[in-house]
């Protein structure tokens, strides 16, 4: 119908011109035919491709509609659940020593985890300076030794309470952003599944892993400083043991000669009497 229009109202248009030169005894002028027949195919042409164009348009734009058409069964199929988690409560907190290192794990922050420590551990106290001073060197080395790791097991624990409980108080708005994407995913909403919204979706879940990862990390990093801190124990054992070893071997002959030394002035210092007192 688009096509005869114009073809129809072209052909009214050179109706009157042949008219008037037929009916003038004019001789008809073939150009003008010609022109006008190039005409009618050109826009024969321009029909056609119009044609086209709408039907190429028609078809990405139905493809672009069922591509954005979520399938009814999707969340039913593949939708599930995850573990959260929660905040730890105290049983009791019989004399009060409990609470602060509860509220370390739930809320993290290293001040928090500092105070839980001191409240629930128990504290090495100070060596006294004068009687330290006057151990020998050996003995000064192995206090200084048991001190280092119990101030390095310290200084692991409490930033371990802070990141487990800095993980905890994140979880809450990580699993509302994973509730929201998992809620987009199988929207049916044509705007959430159209192809701008499905990369920002992949997007956000990546996001959402790497930090998730992040926080993995964070908690194989802290097991293994306590893993650090139980083998510096064993190398600690190990090495007084061998340097025990050596001062035995280094000293055993002096001691023993003190020993027997010792031993003959006593036995000398004794004096037998016929009525048998010393």
């Amino acid at each position: 119908m688009k096509l005869h229009l114009p073809v129809a109202a072209l052909l009214l248009t050179l109706a009157p011109l042949a008219h008037a030169q037929f009916g003038s005894g004019i001789v008809f002028d073939p150009t003008q035919s010609a022109h006008a027949l190039q005409q009618i195919e050109q826009a024969s042409e321009l029909y056609t491709t119009a044609v086209d164009t709408r039907n190429q348009i028609v078809t990405m734009y139905n493809l672009a509609h069922q591509m954005a058409q979520m399938p009814q069964n999707l969340e039913a199929r593949y939708k599930a659940d995850w573990s959260q988690w929660t905040s730890l409560q105290a049983p009791a907190n019989t004399y009060g020593n409990t609470a602060a290192l509860v509220n370390a794990l739930n809320f993290g922050v290293l001040a928090n985890a500092q105070q839980g420590y001191n409240s629930a551990y128990i504290q090495a106290q100070s060596y006294p300076s004068g009687s330290y001073s006057s151990l020998d060197a050996r003995t000064q080395a192995t206090v200084a030794n048991q001190y280092a790791t119990s101030e390095l097991a310290q200084t692991t624990t409490t930033n371990t309470l802070a990141t487990l409980g800095t993980i905890r108080t994140n979880e809450q708005q990580f699993a509302a952003k994973l509730s929201n994407l998992d809620s987009d995913t199988f929207s049916l909403n044509s705007s959430q599944q159209t192809e701008a919204a499905l990369l920002g979706k992949i997007n956000s879940a990546t996001l959402l892993q790497i930090h998730s990862q992040m926080d993995a990390n964070q908690l194989l990093a802290a097991s293994i400083q306590q893993q650090l801190i139980a083998q510096k124990e064993q190398i600690d054992a190990r090495n007084r043991a061998l340097n025990n070893a050596i001062y035995f071997q280094q000293n055993f002959a002096t001691a023993m000669q003190n020993v027997n030394n010792g031993v003959s002035e006593s036995m000398h210092s004794i004096s037998l009497s016929i009525n048998g007192s010393y």
